[in-house]
């Protein structure tokens, strides 16, 4: 039995060997190599980049006048059409005018009269300067004369003032447009009875070009921004334009500017008020509409951007990039974003100017693979597909990169 186990022994070794000779002779001599795999790339490199932030504001009228009477009276007409555009002295409404005008001639007759009087005493002053000078009146008759003339002017300025207040009040019977703007709806109808001490405007006129936008933002982010000012860590280009969003987002067609900011907090929010300027020739922008702002606050110094189709996320959450070394083969990298600049983010660490960035191409590659870098070539086209082929490669770059971009760092 010894024997013939031994055999058996001897003989299965045989084919094992005879069966791995025969592998070495069918494995091909000179097996091609994989060629590198061609990817898209940018140089990073240290740029300017402006610090826009996005504020949430309101439109403001720029000017916003009530329409009060100023004498009392019963409406008898309303001339303007609500919701029109209004110029600064147009007729609004016009007010019974007869109980003005019948004022106005009592005060033509008050006038007339005291000028008579006055006629009579200066001619009877002349009168007595004669006669004093042939010594026949007396100093007292002429004192007398002179002082009946000037209380006869007195009375004349007084009538000429009271029929300018008649001729005014009369005037005022028009009411009008204060402002040039776009009036609303009629407060009070025809055959009412206004005065000037009632409290209700009669209209109200608002001036809607340009408008006003009013946005806040934290103070304490105010207050970082202008000490990055101070420290030089950001520059300022004393631009003062701004940008107007609506609220589904899209971009408005006039630029602003902005005006100024508020010198206080306020305490119940702990926000600061900006004001901005906008054109508004169309009257697209109405007041108490809800806006967006953006406006640029500073330019970053030395900073490094990447396209966001560039950045992809591990398992963790944890952004990253593929950067190609000097070998041409990838390393993976983590890096912390910042903001977004149009479709590029702001690299806050992790990437130091002049590395080569992986932009497009994917699909198949990994930690450690041979790639063939090309400049990328940023097109609408390139940027939806290399944007599809950064979502395709998600999965499999957090399931395998999780382990290489920690030694990376």
């Amino acid at each position: 039995m010894r024997i013939i186990r031994s055999i058996a022994i001897a003989t299965m070794g045989s084919l094992l060997f005879l069966a791995g000779c025969q592998q070495e002779e069918d494995k091909p001599a000179d097996a091609p190599a994989r060629p590198p795999t061609p990817v898209a790339v940018i140089t990073t490199k240290a740029e300017e980049a402006p610090i826009m932030n996005e504020l949430p504001g309101r439109i403001a009228a720029t000017r916003i006048a009530e329409v009060r009477p100023r004498v009392s009276g019963i409406i008898v007409e309303r001339v303007f059409e609500q919701g029109s555009i209004v110029k600064e002295g147009d007729v609004l409404y016009r007010i019974d005018p007869q109980p003005f005008r019948v004022q106005v001639d009592s005060a033509e007759g008050t006038l007339r009269r005291a000028k008579a009087v006055q006629l009579q005493a200066k001619q009877a002053a002349d009168r007595q300067e004669q006669l004093k000078k042939s010594n026949v009146a007396s100093e007292q008759q002429f004192d007398d004369a002179v002082a009946q003339l000037a209380a006869a002017d007195a009375d004349v300025a007084i009538a000429e003032a009271g029929l300018a207040s008649a001729r005014l009040n009369l005037e005022y019977s028009e009411v009008k447009a204060p402002i040039t703007g776009r009036i609303g709806r009629a407060l009070i109808t025809e055959g009412a009875l206004v005065s000037t001490s009632g409290t209700e405007a009669l209209a109200t006129i608002q001036q809607l070009d340009p408008v006003y936008a009013d946005f806040t933002q934290s103070a304490t982010d105010l207050i970082r921004l202008r000490k990055a000012l101070q420290d030089g860590d950001l520059m300022n280009d004393n631009s003062a334009d701004v940008t107007l969003l609506f609220d589904d987002g899209t971009t408005y067609n006039h630029t602003g500017k902005l005006l100024f900011s508020e010198a206080a907090v306020d305490e119940t929010t702990g926000q600061v008020t900006l004001r901005g300027e906008f054109p508004n020739p169309d009257n697209d922008l109405l007041p108490g509409m809800y806006v967006r702002v953006q406006i640029q606050q500073g330019i970053q110094r030395n900073a490094i951007l990447v396209p966001q189709q560039s950045v992809q996320r591990d398992t963790a959450g944890q952004a990253q990039v593929y950067v190609v070394n000097g070998e041409n083969k990838l390393d993976i990298r983590r890096i912390n974003i910042g903001r977004a600049v149009d479709q590029r983010f702001v690299v806050t660490s992790g990437l130091k100017p002049d590395e080569k960035v992986v932009v497009e191409g994917f699909q198949k590659i990994g930690p450690g693979a041979a790639v063939a870098p090309s400049d990328w070539q940023p097109t609408d086209t390139t940027s939806e597909t290399a944007t599809k082929e950064a979502a395709e490669a998600q999965p499999a770059a957090g399931e395998g990169a999780a382990e290489p971009a920690a030694k990376a760092n």
